[in-house]
Order: C-alpha cells, then sequence, then structure tokens
C-alpha cells in the first residue's frame, strides 16, 4: 500500500496542479473518480491487466466508463496512466488528489460515530464546534454503532476524538487494575 501511494504521488500532484490552474477541481475529481471505480471492478482490472488488450482500446473504455463529458486534458492523462501502466493506482492518485482538494477548499470530511442516531440539532453543534476549532468548511457523515454505549467517535482525517462510553469505561478498568 505505501508503495502504491509513493508511486500514486506524482501523478495526484500532477492532476491536482492542472485541475486547480485550469479552476476545475470539481471536474477532474468526478472524471477521476469515477475512472477509479471502474478500475476497482474485478472485471475491469481483469482487462486492464490483460496483454492481449491494445492500448487504444483501452483509453476508449476507459473514456466510455468515466460517466461524463472529458476534456482534452483529462484525456491525455487518462491515456499518460495507461501507458504507463499506472491505471491500477487511480484509487490511490483518488485518495491523494481529494485529499489535496480539501485542503485548497479549506474542506474536512468528518465522520461521527454515535451509539444512537444524532438528531440535525445535534449534528449541526457539532459541525459548528468542529467548524470553529478547525477553521475548515465540515462536511458531516454520521454512522451508528451500537456497541458504543453512549458517547461519539469524531474522525477528521487523521484526528480521531473517542468521547464513547466504551472507551471511558475500559479506561476505568485499566486503572482501576
Amino acid at each position: 500500500m505505501a508503495e502504491a501511494i509513493t508511486v500514486a504521488r506524482p501523478y495526484a500532484q500532477a492532476a491536482f496542479e492542472e485541475a486547480r490552474e485550469l479552476g476545475e477541481l470539481k471536474s477532474w475529481s468526478d472524471i477521476l473518480q469515477s475512472v477509479a471505480q471502474a478500475v476497482i471492478n474485478p472485471e475491469v482490472r481483469a482487462i486492464i491487466t490483460s496483454p492481449r488488450i491494445i492500448k487504444s482500446q483501452l483509453v476508449d473504455l476507459m473514456l466510455a466508463l468515466s460517466g461524463g463529458k472529458v476534456s482534452e486534458i483529462q484525456r491525455n492523462f487518462i491515456k499518460l496512466l495507461i501507458e504507463g501502466q499506472r491505471l491500477t493506482l487511480l484509487p490511490e492518485i483518488v485518495m491523494l488528489f481529494e485529499v489535496m482538494r480539501a485542503e485548497a477548499e479549506k474542506n474536512v470530511d468528518v465522520v461521527v460515530t454515535s451509539a444512537f442516531d444524532l438528531s440535525e440539532a445535534q449534528k449541526q453543534k457539532i459541525t459548528v464546534a468542529l467548524k470553529k476549532r478547525m477553521g475548515r468548511e465540515i462536511r458531516l457523515s454520521c454512522e451508528t454503532d451500537r456497541k458504543l454505549l453512549g458517547g461519539i467517535i469524531i474522525r477528521a482525517g487523521d484526528k480521531v476524538i473517542d468521547g464513547s462510553a466504551r472507551t471511558h469505561l475500559s479506561e476505568l478498568a485499566n486503572a482501576l487494575a
């Protein structure tokens, strides 16, 4: 995984720089994500890795699977990945691209896991508090995990705030042992 990320980084950086320069971050994001979704598909992956397929056919296939209007520069980027046999790195390229995009747009994706469904008021309160703390726009998504017993766990990038009852009980048990 680390090796794939290392190889994918210059491609993600190049795509990001081009998209930012053209003011097309959203368009690039959509195209890269749709092609990456296709690459993840086992049937498509078998075609991609087959030595029998002609690269021009593969370019046509990927553009057809992109699901949208592809600019000439985006087409050339996909062609570059195919010719360099880097198409299978698209999931990693997309991940890195989205991190750079979120940084440029001052956004952060936050996942809140709670023992019970959160009300809209609770979601709003969490969003406002995180926006104030992080100084960024918050894109909140919520999950439910009944094993938490109570409280919430907040994940924002590599930051984790664990306020779950399960963790607090575990810490208390360790302190008493």
